[in-house]
Formats: C-alpha cells, structure tokens, sequence
C-alpha cells in the first residue's frame, strides 16, 4: 500500500517534530472530485462527522415540524456539545416535550466536555446524566423521529431498530453507494457506526451542500440544517472548541463537523461542495488544521476570517510558561 501523504507537520523550534498523514477528498454533487489527497477510497469509520446528515432524517420525516423543532434542535442534533448549561438546558427541555427524560437516552452518563461546567457540577454535589453526554442531542433527534414514527423508544441504538435501519438507507442513498457487508462497528454514544469511504462521505456532503438533484422534502431538510447550524455556533461543540471558533468567524454558508479518530468533514453551500478528510492516527489536532487549511483554498474565508482564524489554521504550541515553542501547521 503506498502511504498517504503528510497533511500536518508539528515543529519545535527549527525542526519538524511529528508528522501527521491523511486523506482528503473535496467533491461536488455529482461526484465530481474538486480536490483529493490520499486514497479517497480507502473505508473508515466517519463517526459525529457525519451528524448534519444524520439531522436530515429529523426533519424529513416530519418529526422536527410535529414537535415543534427550531433551527437551535436542529443544531444540537448535529452536535458534540460541550455539556455546558446551554446545551443541557435545551436538551433537557427538548426531552420533556416529548414526553422523556434522561433515562430515555440510550447514549451513557458522561461529565461535560467543557471544564468549568464539569467543576461546577462537582462543587453542586451533583452526578453527570446522559444529557451532558455531547451527543445528548442527536440522540434526542432519534427518539422524536422514533415517537413521529410510533416505533419504540427503547432499543433505538440497536442495528435492527427501524431508526437506524432508515439512517443506513439515508446514507446509501446521499452517496450512491451499496453499505450491505462493509465493516461494522459501535460508536462511543452507542449507536451503530458503518463504512464509508472518503468519496462517499464527501459526496454525501456536497449533496447537503447542493441538495438541487434530490428530492424535494430531502432537498428542504438540507436547506434548513445549512441554515440552521452557522446561526448557532456554541451549540454545535461549545466554548473555545474548533468547528465553533470558525462558523462564529464565518457565520453563513458553512457547516463544519469534526469527529473521533480525526474525522472532519464540511459542506460548503456556496460553492455546492463537500470535503472530508482522515488523519491515519487518529489525531484531532491534525484534522482540524487540514480542514481549514482546505477551507482556505476553497475560498471559504475572506482575508479578515483568516486573519480572526489565525490560531485555528496555525495552532501556536506553547510550553508551561507560555512560550511559544513550535506550531501545528499544514504540511502542503
């Protein structure tokens, strides 16, 4: 097998210290490959990357219409929230307009992401529940698709419940693709997790990019999550994360989602494409770095976001006495 190639270097001083190798695909949709790094068909896992997709489901279906859903549900559907007050808060009530409550998530007790909210739970005496857990929210989009639909409650992160059976089908169809024998696995929320090669996950993107080929009540659905996830930035991830910082700085015309094992993806309404991208070791600072740094090319920033991005496209490494030392910088 011939290596990907170097997408982000980390330097210490004069040297390049580590490196980090990936792939990268950027298509339009129709599948028309726009720029690819890497073996862009090579399977991965594409994790909470793909969740402004998963939301397509919520709305299509109707579920987000019957229950009354603002573009606010349909950000944290698509979110790896921080557990912040803001994001527990919503989800909490979300739940209980349903009808629910914590112990309806199937997705695992987890303390906040973001520390300040984790120590202040602390210091209230109070236990983490599962909706601190950063995907609370697209959990809470599958039971009000799973009570839309009258199919149970219970069960709904197994391979076989009709939730997931309709999401694998959503998948198929937004990449063109047969996911039948692929591998298989379980994400950390619980949910089943499949195959997709960089291709199809950015093919799939570019669809919520340009939805103009498919149908009309998929194409809406799209056209609100792009709405929708740039006017809620903090709800997406949360104080000082990534995909946060920059649709904060970009505020239209971009979705951006990064997952686990350096998984990161983006859909670009403006330019009808979608990129998604792979770091071989898994690594989240790498991703995040290459996908801006492809954000750049693609025209997504203006001057002045690249200016306000600057520490998001460069990540400046400094030591315990706040030196800097080196940086996390993009290779190509």
């Amino acid at each position: 097998m011939t290596a990907n190639p170097v997408l982000v270097d980390v330097t210490r001083g004069t040297m390049v210290e580590s490196r980090h190798r990936g792939a990268l695909a950027v298509l339009d949709a129709k599948g028309r490959v726009a720029e690819q790094s890497g073996d862009i068909d090579q399977t991965i896992y594409p994790r909470s990357a793909i969740k402004p997709l998963q939301t397509i489901l919520l709305v299509e279906s109707g579920a987000a219409d019957r229950f009354g859903l603002s573009d606010e549900h349909l950000t944290l559907a698509s979110a790896s929230h921080n557990g912040e007050p803001m994001h527990v808060e919503r989800v909490s009530a979300w739940l209980a307009n349903l009808g629910l409550s914590a112990a309806d998530l199937e997705c695992g007790k987890q303390m906040p992401l973001h520390a300040p909210s984790a120590e202040a739970l602390v210091k209230a005496g109070e236990a983490p529940t599962a909706v601190h857990n950063n995907c609370s929210g697209k959990h809470s989009g599958f039971l009000s698709v799973s009570v839309h639909m009258g199919w149970p409650t219970k069960g709904y992160t197994r391979p076989d419940h009709p939730v997931q059976q309709a999401l694998l089908k959503l998948f198929e169809d937004l990449a063109d693709a047969s996911l039948a024998g692929g591998p298989r696995g379980t994400d950390g929320c619980g949910i089943p997790v499949f195959g997709y090669t960089l291709r199809q996950m950015a093919l799939a993107l570019a669809r919520l990019a340009d939805p103009s080929g498919l149908p009309t009540s998929r194409a809406e659905a799209c056209r609100r999550i792009q709405a929708a996830i740039p006017k809620n930035p903090l709800l997406i991830a949360g104080t000082g994360r990534w995909d946060s910082a920059v649709l904060t700085a970009v505020g239209r015309d971009l979705v951006v989602k990064g997952g686990a094992e350096g998984v990161h993806a983006a859909a670009l309404p403006a330019k009808g494409i979608g990129i998604a991208l792979k770091i071989d070791d898994g690594a989240g600072r790498a991703s995040q770095i290459a996908l801006g740094n492809v954000l750049k090319r693609h025209g997504a920033l203006t001057d002045e976001q690249i200016s306000t991005l600057s520490a998001q496209l460069v990540q400046p490494l400094k030591n315990w006495a706040g030196t800097h030392v080196g940086d996390v910088k993009p290779a190509f």
